[in-house]
């Protein structure tokens, strides 16, 4: 009998996988995208766009990046108290703060374009970098509305908001990319630099980032007026006793951004101390003329493919933490302990298949979507496929010590993790001749110890350890079975037949494989499937063939 769901209240395992399902498809539709786009640009232009692409994201995680998920903790908390007067208090102030953040940050990147990619030693993607300016304020309001929607403990308007933002952006970027790398190439022809068509197609690509966004701003900004009126009804149940004032909000939305901020940043900044050791130490050792185009494999293609998992932790990381608010207000830490585990049990799951059939698939996948060079970025893939759980661990671990609270132990565990990453990356790139692959192993490093001190971290404030066998052994010896049946089909298939069909039949096949093996192993029972999106239909047709 189908277990009875109670539609009143907002199930965070469900929020979390719309939002992971949402974050796969954007995912999924970056990676095709990014597809036609680096055939049109090539490697060379994929470099360059990364270079600028860094930029701008340590500046939007400086300015907003952080913003839904410090605004759906401070709404959260004042929805669970009943100040709904407070919650448009903050939805205003947030609505200010992003303004000048992002207002500031966008004029920084204009007028600073040129130092800012001298500094990467790639000064031609100042040209895209300037593209970039204008999505730095339209992305930051952008995080004021998905925060306000969050912190209702609704997934649904981020979710649909990303879709949008990325189909708009996938279109946009095609055909700007194809536009400007044939007006480079008239350019380059007159200037005598052929650099220059690529840096003008990279600085295509990037102007889908800025359509795309504005956008979804607009489908946030029309959903929020259309229910907007349903929050000011229930101003009569109100239990604001004082009205925060606006001053008082900014000072809030700060002092709760700004440990969010640095734990992020120093979480993310690695691509950009990455591309900067990595480009020094290739014009060190002479190798400066393939430097861009190797940055361009390493991160149009192998990048690329191992980021598509890693969105489902980042999704549920953002869905779980107004949940985790609430448990730690009202003092519920076994309520807290129980939703990490579930939230780590269903993003380990995804991740241990997504990682192994990676490893196995490097080559097929990566010959069947890019044209050029494929045998590096395959190596590359299979190098870093472990980092598919790694980071996932690390990722959501990091956001469920936000959503309890305890802001400055991400911090303190990024910078740690950080200085062993820099370190081994500078001490493989001077010592060795390991090249990009010291940037992989060091990567490894970096995630391998966040999942580490972030464990350590969760169990010191509320005693929280993770059940290890339906969460990591028996998904790993699931995954196993699975890259064993793919690799043996996958072998057989490659001796008569494309990269289509020895592609995409391993994966489906295997995919079925796993979830066999996940059901009748017992990862997963019946009552937890009616908690995850179509849970019903999943257990009906497992029941079917008899494997529940």
């Amino acid at each position: 009998m189908a277990r009875p769901v109670n539609k009143k209240n907002s199930n965070f395992i469900i929020q979390g996988g719309l939002l992971g399902m949402a974050g796969l498809v954007t995912r999924i539709i970056g990676m095709i995208y990014r597809i036609p786009v680096t055939n049109i640009i090539g490697d060379k232009g994929n470099g360059y766009y990364a270079s600028a692409y860094y930029i701008y994201n340590i500046m939007l995680l400086i300015s907003s990046y952080s913003l839904p998920l410090a605004i759906s903790k401070v709404i959260s908390a004042r929805i669970s108290r009943r100040q709904y007067k407070n919650v448009a208090r903050v939805f205003r102030g947030g609505l200010l703060f992003a303004t000048l953040t992002g207002g500031i940050a966008g004029l920084v990147v204009l007028f600073g374009a040129n130092a800012l990619a001298g500094l990467l030693q790639e000064p031609l993607s100042a040209i895209a970098l300037r593209v970039f300016a204008p999505t730095l304020l339209i992305v930051a309001i952008m995080g004021v509305f998905r925060g306000y929607f969050q912190g209702m403990g609704n997934m649904v308007p981020t979710a649909v908001s990303q879709i949008i933002e990325q189909i708009i952006n996938a279109v946009v970027s095609i055909l700007a990319a194809k536009a400007l790398f044939d007006y480079g190439k008239k350019t380059a022809a007159l200037l005598h630099n052929e650099d220059l068509s690529y840096a003008y197609g990279a600085a295509g690509s990037t102007l889908g980032t800025s359509v795309g966004a504005f956008a979804a701003l607009v489908f946030l900004v029309g959903l929020y007026f259309l229910v907007a009126g349903r929050l000011r009804r229930r101003y009569s149940d109100d239990d604001t006793r004082y009205v925060e004032g606006y001053g008082s909000v900014m000072q809030l939305i700060f002092l709760t951004v700004m440990p969010v901020i640095l734990s992020t940043a120093i979480y993310n900044i690695n691509d950009i101390l990455d591309n900067f050791i990595f480009n020094h130490m290739m014009e060190f050792k002479g190798l400066g003329n393939e430097k861009t185009a190797i940055w361009g494999i390493y991160t149009g293609k192998s990048k690329l493919m191992l980021n598509v998992p890693i969105a489902l932790a980042n999704s549920m990381s953002a869905s779980a933490v107004p949940a985790l608010a609430s448990c730690i207000a009202s003092d519920n830490k076994k309520g807290a302990r129980k939703r990490i585990n579930a939230a780590m049990r269903f993003t380990m799951i995804i991740s241990f298949p997504c990682a192994v059939g990676l490893f196995v698939l490097a080559g097929p996948i990566v010959n069947l979507l890019f044209s050029g060079e494929t045998s590096l970025a395959a190596a590359l893939i299979r190098a870093g496929a472990v980092t598919v759980m790694t980071y996932s661990v690390s990722t959501l671990s990091n956001g469920m010590l936000q959503g309890i609270g305890r802001m400055n132990l991400p911090v303190k565990n990024a910078a740690i993790s950080l200085v062993l990453h820099i370190a081994s990356l500078a001490a493989m790139m001077y010592y060795t001749d390991l090249g990009i692959y010291a940037v992989v192993i060091s990567t490894l490093v970096f995630s391998l110890s966040m999942c580490l001190l972030n464990s350590l971290s969760l169990r010191n404030a509320i005693g929280y350890r993770q059940e290890k066998g339906r969460t990591f052994v028996i998904p790993a010896v699931s995954a196993g079975i699975m890259g064993v049946v793919i690799f043996i089909v996958w072998k057989i298939l490659s001796m008569f037949t494309g990269y289509m069909i020895q592609t995409l039949l391993p994966i489906v096949l295997g995919a079925a494989v796993y979830f066999i093996c996940i059901l009748k192993f017992g990862a997963i029972r019946e009552d937890e499937l009616y908690d995850i999106p179509m849970g019903g239909r999943i257990v009906r047709f497992a029941k079917s063939f008899g494997f529940l």
